[in-house]
């Protein structure tokens, strides 16, 4: 069984520190492949560093490059020419992490539109994949996405947290739905146990986003409190549970679907579990 873990924030201090025992111990719980998420143009700069760094085969750890909309209020005229210089390198697969956050409001909704934006089309000029992110503005990002769908070659929405009327309409625009340990939560992630059966096999993944939402579900808790890709198979777990499938099936799917979506190599089965 393989898995793969589409959002590792692995710049994240927290991570970076211990990066290759992390790594280790992804590997040992069958985490073969991961994605290190950009969330600006310097940790965009950053994953692409580690990916280089800790994967010497070029098949293991890949990134996303892009611009959060918490950090859209840096976005500016030479953002764009830097992020595509980032793109263009092969580690790189997704445009991203960008997209609207109007629940927290770190950067003006304005600003977060235009980065959005720009990004997007970027995306379309470079025929790349999105990696998108999104609370409390589901329907100004569909807004915005129908504009430039038809033209995209594939998005995915991570950590998909919505309600049934927001992953409706992701699904209705083909869109790709990411799932984190925010469905092993009892306080806040139940409403999306019915949902996951809607989910088609080949628009599911599966992300810890680490070091962020810790499988509340875990035995034992890690004394850390810290989310790491080894945890991944917690999420894969809840997820086949409220899908009806078995867990080996939807690791089977969850990869291939990733596979295809970040266009990354198959790694022999027994790779899978080195250090």
């Amino acid at each position: 069984m393989q898995l793969i873990d589409i959002a590792v924030n692995l710049t994240h201090p927290s991570l970076a520190v211990q990066a290759e025992a992390l790594l280790e111990r992804a590997y040992a719980a069958r985490v073969c492949q991961l994605v290190l998420t950009g969330t600006s143009l310097n940790e965009s700069e950053a994953s692409l560093a580690l990916c280089r760094q800790l994967d010497s085969s070029g098949q293991r750890l890949f990134s996303t490059a892009g611009v959060h909309p918490h950090d859209a209020s840096s976005w500016n005229g030479a953002s764009s020419n830097t992020l595509k210089a980032l793109l263009a390198q092969p580690q790189v697969r997704a445009v991203g992490e960008c997209g609207l956050d109007f629940d927290r409001d770190f950067s003006p909704r304005p600003a977060q539109e235009k980065a959005l934006e720009e990004q997007l089309a970027l995306a379309v000029e470079l025929q790349m994949p999105v990696f998108l992110h999104e609370r409390e503005a589901s329907q100004r990002l569909l807004e915005i996405l129908r504009d430039y769908r038809d033209r995209l070659p594939a998005a995915v929405v991570h950590c998909f947290t919505g309600e049934r009327s927001a992953l409706y309409a992701y699904l209705d625009l083909d869109l790709h739905i990411g799932i984190t340990g925010w469905v092993c939560d009892e306080r806040r992630g139940t409403h999306l146990h019915p949902l996951l059966k809607d989910i088609p096999g080949e628009r599911l993944m599966l992300e810890t986003d680490a070091p962020f939402l810790l499988p509340r579900s875990l035995r034992p808790k890690p004394k850390s409190g810290r989310n790491e890709p080894a945890y991944l198979g917690e999420v894969l777990r809840e997820v086949a549970l409220h899908r009806g499938q078995s867990q080996e099936a939807l690791a089977a799917q969850t990869t291939a679907c990733a596979r295809r979506f970040f266009e990354m190599p198959a790694i022999l089965d027994e790779a899978a579990a080195e250090s």
